[in-house]
């Protein structure tokens, strides 16, 4: 992993505990990418796990307050506890839009060890704007929001 990622790895690994640490994490990248437009993370509603509620998010407010788990990316992220890189949303006929803008959009699961409890989810106003760092460094983001929840 290059530099800018483990800057903000470490960035992210030292944050004060006392705050709200998805809202600062959701800051601190879309503060520190470029290719990151929108921020946020959506979480398994507690009273209704087959719905994702809007969490903290840095970027354009959003309609999509609720997701059905299953529908969307953010949807099928947490239905099959995958990763879902999207290089080009308007391929995607599962696709929620956002924003006119967002072009790609990438969703990485937060996990216990058996299930998903939400979703760091990132959209960009680029095709095909997430590589495989992006991808590992996410990952990496979210074990350590994982580990942290515990």
């Amino acid at each position: 992993m290059n530099s800018p990622y483990k800057t903000v790895l470490n960035e992210i690994k030292n944050m004060n505990t006392d705050k709200d640490i998805l809202a600062e994490i959701a800051k601190l990248l879309y503060c520190s990418f470029d290719t990151y437009d929108w921020v946020g993370f959506y979480l398994v509603n507690p009273e209704n796990e087959d719905e994702l509620l809007l969490g903290p998010f840095s970027g354009e407010p959003t309609e999509h307050v609720i997701i059905p788990v299953g529908r969307g990316i953010c949807g099928q992220a947490v239905a099959t506890q995958s990763v879902f890189v999207v290089p080009d949303v308007s391929l995607e006929e599962n696709y929620l839009s956002c924003s006119p803008h967002v072009r790609s959009e990438i969703v990485v699961p937060l996990k216990d060890k058996e299930n998903v409890w939400g979703e760091i989810d990132i959209d960009s106003h680029q095709p095909d704007a997430f590589t495989d760092e992006d991808r590992l460094f996410l990952e990496q983001v979210a074990d350590f929001i994982s580990q942290r929840r515990k």
